[in-house]
């Protein structure tokens, strides 16, 4: 189905219960100590950005007391910290945090959404929710009209892309996934890719802030 419009499309997101393992479980996600008291979005939740973006950035899912808990992507938890703090240095982003839905973040020349809609038990969808889910993410992309770059946080991300590439007849043989590097996909854009940022990457050294900001100005350059 084609929707008209990013808040046509988020609506049908928010209400979305397709499938039902996720439904469940992002529903009964009991609340960590420190979040005692406060009301958990528990339902999808939709890409969010700049209606005029030309950089795409597509991630896993929503974390369980993240996205979950804020109702927006990449928001109230470490991944978020980290991703925003390289977006605002990156010029990407007008602050270096994300808390909250209403707390002033404002995104530029990019949209931020997820592969899968809800939050996964273990961060791991299964094949079948990917596929249920891909329309929405899909949609989102078609919406955005000046999108120019697609950088995808993760294999899970990457690979999403990639079957979404092949769907529109873009041979993806001899793509791999590895951090920082980019493809050009004729007439649907340049794919770029890099390490996810979960506290087990970033904690390690896998990814450090440098290497994301380095890919975030590298693409915004190319542009």
């Amino acid at each position: 189905m084609e929707y008209t419009s990013l808040n046509e499309l988020r609506t049908v997101i928010e209400n979305c219960r397709l499938c039902k393992r996720l439904v469940h479980y992002r529903e009964s996600v009991e609340p960590k100590p420190q979040y005692e008291g406060q009301t958990y979005w528990r339902r999808p939740v939709a890409g969010f950005g700049d209606p005029e973006s030309t950089i795409f950035i597509l991630a896993l899912a929503p974390a369980a007391h993240g996205g979950n808990r804020t109702g927006r992507a990449f928001t109230g938890d470490k991944s978020g910290d980290f991703l925003f703090n390289s977006l605002y240095k990156a010029g990407l982003s007008n602050q270096a945090t994300s808390v909250s839905r209403d707390d002033g973040l404002i995104l530029k020349g990019c949209y931020i959404t997820a592969a899968v809609k809800c939050a996964p038990p273990r961060d791991r969808p299964t094949a079948q929710e990917c596929h249920t889910c891909s329309p929405y993410w899909e949609n989102e992309l078609h919406l955005l009209k000046k999108v120019k770059s697609v950088i995808c946080l993760g294999t899970f991300a990457f690979n999403a892309f990639l079957t979404y590439a092949r769907k529109q007849g873009i041979s993806t043989k001899g793509l791999r996934f590895k951090h920082g590097a980019s493809y050009h996909l004729p007439g649907l854009a340049t794919l770029y890719a890099s390490y996810h940022p979960s506290p087990h990457n970033t904690n390690t050294g896998r990814l450090t802030e440098e290497m994301l900001i380095r890919l975030f100005l590298q693409v915004s350059q190319a542009l």
